[in-house]
């Protein structure tokens, strides 16, 4: 039955970009994932997608897949750059993970003009300021 079935909710676990210390119009940005948790999180796989509208034409970008197969506690990895032309889409990043023995899983949406520098945060662990959804 249903009501059997745990409802874990993930916490501990941020995505954030941040901008990477060159100073150019087509600079590329890194996207993290900030493991908040005092464990290890272990099979870790992350999909990102984003798509928008671009010249009033509906666009999507490719799929990507990332696999870790552990992150440490307190710690950070890096999932990919992405291109700054990218933040006038809608950024997706599907996150899935075991931590004990439990598959946990949640999507974290950077939506259009959402990365911006006025939203610009302190990120743990990197000593950098980008924006992050926890």
């Amino acid at each position: 039955m249903l009501k059997d079935i745990p409802n874990h909710k993930v916490e501990n676990l941020v995505i954030a970009i941040a901008p990477r210390e060159e100073d150019s119009a087509d600079a590329l940005w890194d996207v993290y994932l900030i493991n908040l948790e005092e464990r290890p999180i272990r099979n870790v796989l992350v999909n990102s997608r984003g798509y928008g509208e671009l010249e009033k034409e509906p666009r999507k970008t490719t799929v990507l897949r990332h696999f870790f197969e552990e992150i440490g506690p307190m710690t950070y990895v890096l999932i990919e750059p992405i291109q700054k032309k990218l933040f006038s889409f809608t950024n997706e990043y599907w996150v899935s993970f075991s931590l004990d023995n439990y598959l946990y899983d949640k999507k974290y949406v950077f939506v259009k003009g959402s990365i911006d520098e006025m939203n610009f945060t302190a990120l743990p662990f990197i000593n950098r300021s980008g924006v992050m959804i926890r």
